[in-house]
């Protein structure tokens, strides 16, 4: 049950600097408030709905609700138990504020105040502004019937007062929920076209890596084939160039020492050649002087002859030695000749055998990282774990893509079920019928009360039916506005008194604005005071009022005048 204990405010609407603060659970049952027109006895109400729902009873935008002189500094603090725990709301308008405290601790402020505003109307209060006004206020102005709401208004506020709004509220949660399965489902379903496609692709891209594998293979093997061709052909020639190495080798040998030979004769010729100068030279002497030129004595004729002899016998020996000599000569020279023709062909032999030897092993190299080539290709292709462990995980999540896909449409069969019985046709409409028997037979009650004998009743569409001993069918819209006062009055102690008996939105206010100057005969009114003086015992009842005479009727009586343009409470 909400307990309301005080509200006060401040440069609110026609109300100054100072704060006007009514007591909502003093000793007196009943109140009466008063003024003239335009004094802020109405004031109290935009002060209340604006407190708890953050909006003014009479539709006054929330620029307007501050003061005109003032202009800034506008405050309302409603005060309120539930149970045994303390509630304080706090507005304001120039500067902006809305705080909410428990037990004297304000809570905390991180969110939104949308989301604030939620929190409090559907934890704290358990009621919205709808529901609000028709069990606590009934207004004669801005004021809308529960008669005269559409069919969902009228819903809503009874779920609120029945407390089954949580069943609106859970199916629209499932509804949020089922929507986010859905589109789970959506997602998996899309998931699962995707790992299909990811297992044909990697499938594929191992059978491609095995194809292309084993062509590269057999690629390289016929290298390897053509590699060991050529070098078998490097060296047979190889053999053959050393075979023809080994021969000029040989003769090479065979014409070793000549150089050695040559400047031998070289030496010796030139050693003959001086001997045939000396022996020419003695023989032109002799052969030319009988007379020594130097001593100038005869020289003996057959010393001279002798020696004329001697030296011609000594050049035709000489000569024939130098004749022998240099054709020895040319013979070493044509050995020389083809010692260095034969060295250059060792050179180049061994030449070509050493450009052979290279290629071989340049082919032999090749052959060798062909067959490394080879192994490893092999190996990849005996050991792709890596890709097939990919295949494996794409095929394990699809099957668990699958699994989930199938589960949540399980879901979606279980949340429709409870869909269904949480829609307005399911448990609401059971709990509501439960309960319509008991409005009908209050609502008669009150009707009673207050001597208007009609029967009146709501189906579960929540449409009247209305009969009467001389009429059979009305209709709320065919009674005079009296009359349907008295319904809507009947109509408001029948909601706060289901609200008591759920425990939902039960509380210790009533506020009736300008209930009596309207449309309330004499009569009416008098019955209505019966029922507010000797039925309701459990709220204090607070009426709005600037008729006469009613002052002695009310065990409590706040009077509110305009003083120098600003509201005042005198009592």
């Amino acid at each position: 049950m909400i307990t309301f204990k005080s509200i006060k405010y401040k440069n609110f609407l026609s109300t100054g600097n100072q704060f006007t603060e009514i007591n909502f659970n003093g000793s007196a049952f009943n109140t009466l408030i008063v003024g003239n027109n335009g004094a802020g006895k109405s004031t109290i109400l935009d002060a209340l709905t604006f407190s708890l729902f953050g909006k003014s009873y009479r539709g006054v935008t929330k620029s307007l609700l501050v003061n005109s002189v003032n202009e800034k500094d506008t405050i309302v603090e409603v005060n309120f138990l539930i149970g045994t725990v303390k509630w304080r709301i706090v507005r304001g308008i120039k500067p902006n504020k809305f705080e909410i405290y428990k037990n004297d601790e304000q809570l905390n402020q991180d969110s939104h105040a949308n989301a604030q505003q939620t929190w409090l109307e559907n934890v704290v209060l358990k009621m919205n502004y709808k529901s609000f006004t028709q069990i606590v206020i009934l207004g004669s102005s801005n004021f809308v019937p529960f008669m005269q709401l559409s069919a969902p208004n009228r819903r809503e506020v009874i779920e609120d007062i029945l407390d089954i709004k949580i069943f609106s509220s859970m199916n629209s949660i499932l509804k949020e929920k089922v929507k986010g399965v859905r589109e789970s489902i959506r997602e998996l379903e899309f998931k699962k076209i995707t790992l299909e496609e990811k297992y044909e692709m990697q499938q594929s891209f191992i059978d491609e890596i095995e194809a292309l594998g084993k062509k590269d293979i057999n690629n390289k093997k016929k290298n390897i084939k053509e590699l060991i061709g050529e070098q078998d052909k490097l060296l047979e020639e190889e053999k053959q160039l050393e075979e023809l190495l080994s021969n000029k080798n040989k003769e090479v040998v065979e014409y070793s020492g000549s150089k050695a030979k040559l400047k031998k004769l070289g030496n010796l010729k030139g050693k003959l050649g001086q001997k045939v100068a000396t022996i020419t030279k003695e023989h032109k002497f002799f052969t030319g002087n009988t007379v020594c030129p130097t001593c100038t004595q005869d020289i003996e004729e057959t010393f001279r002859i002798n020696k004329i002899a001697d030296s011609q016998n000594k050049a035709k020996e000489l000569q024939s030695g130098y004749k022998e000599l240099e054709e020895a000569i040319k013979e070493e020279e044509l050995r020389e000749s083809t010692f260095i023709t034969l060295s250059e062909e060792v050179t180049n032999l061994t030449h070509g055998i050493s450009q052979v030897n290279t290629k071989v092993s340049g082919y032999q190299r090749q052959v060798r990282d062909l067959e490394q080539e080879i192994q490893t290709i092999t190996t990849q292709l005996e050991d792709r774990n890596i890709e097939h462990e990919k295949l494996t995980d794409f095929k394990q999540q699809f099957e668990l893509a699958c699994a989930s896909a199938e589960s949540k449409k399980d879901d979606i069969i279980k949340f429709d079920f409870v869909s269904d019985l949480l829609k307005d046709g399911g448990v609401k409409t059971k709990i509501i019928r439960k309960y319509l028997p008991l409005i009908n037979q209050q609502v008669n009650r009150y009707l009673q009360m207050m001597e208007f004998y009609i029967n009146f009743s709501l189906d579960e569409e929540f449409n009247e039916s209305i009969r009467s001993p001389i009429q059979e069918d009305f209709s709320y819209a065919s009674f005079s506005e009296g009359e349907k006062m008295r319904i809507d009055l009947a109509l408001l102690f029948t909601w706060r008194e289901v609200a008591k008996i759920k425990n939902s939105l039960n509380c210790n206010l009533i506020i009736f604005d300008e209930t009596f100057d309207s449309s309330l005969d004499g009569f009416g009114t008098e019955e209505f005071l019966k029922i507010i003086r000797y039925v309701v015992k459990d709220a204090n009842v607070f009426v709005i009022s600037h008729k006469e005479g009613l002052q002695d009727k009310f065990t409590n009586v706040i009077r509110f005048e305009k003083i120098k343009g600003f509201s005042r409470m005198t009592s």
